[in-house]
């Protein structure tokens, strides 16, 4: 597992290991924080064959956040987008684990293993199980990245249907895996 301070070498690396952070607040002992930059609601059932072009991710729509970047969340699952991108080299990959602010009020974070050689700006599953609900504003950190060097590293890294997720496209929007939708780029005030 990285350290502080290999962390603090990688992010000047080129490419950085996490670009848009701010390290006095996001560097942790043993990781880095993502913040939440986008919220979205599933309309649709999602698909997962056998073989591997039999996947399709369900449909979604962006829940818009009031003026002051607040979403007020129901009991219920959303998919997040982060704000950060993140650039990780053949011998390195990583987990990802929710702050533990957010289970002690009854929200959890799951999320898939970040492959060593993935760049993009990654999306995780936010279960909202408390039935009164939560409250969560934009830029928030939501989740912790740990990194874990491969013994080896790896001779081909990611190269799956979301290798650069989120990232900017053409004419400012934010560019999504097959089948999904995009929208205009934003930015954490």
């Amino acid at each position: 597992m990285l350290s502080r301070e290999e962390l603090r070498a990688a992010l000047a690396a080129q490419p950085p290991l996490v670009e848009g952070i701010d390290q006095q607040t996001q560097l942790q002992p043993n990781g880095i924080d993502l913040r939440i930059d986008r919220v979205q609601r599933l309309t649709s059932p999602g698909l997962l064959g056998a073989a591997p072009n039999l996947r399709e991710p369900a449909a979604r729509e962006d829940v818009h956040p009031d003026s002051d970047g607040w979403w007020d969340l129901h009991q219920g699952s959303y998919v997040i987008g982060y704000a950060e991108t993140v650039n990780l080299p053949p011998d390195l990959m990583a987990f990802a684990r929710p702050r533990s602010t957010l289970l002690r009020s009854g929200v959890a974070i799951h999320t898939a293993v970040w492959d060593a050689g993935y760049s993009g700006r990654g999306e995780g599953l936010m279960s909202v199980l408390n039935p009164k609900g939560y409250r969560i504003q934009r830029g928030a950190a939501v989740l912790q990245l740990v990194f874990l060097r491969l013994g080896t590293a790896t001779a081909e890294g990611y190269r799956g249907k979301y290798q650069g997720e989120g990232q900017a496209g053409p004419a400012g929007s934010i560019t999504g895996p097959a089948g999904s939708i995009t929208g205009p780029a934003g930015s954490i005030k």
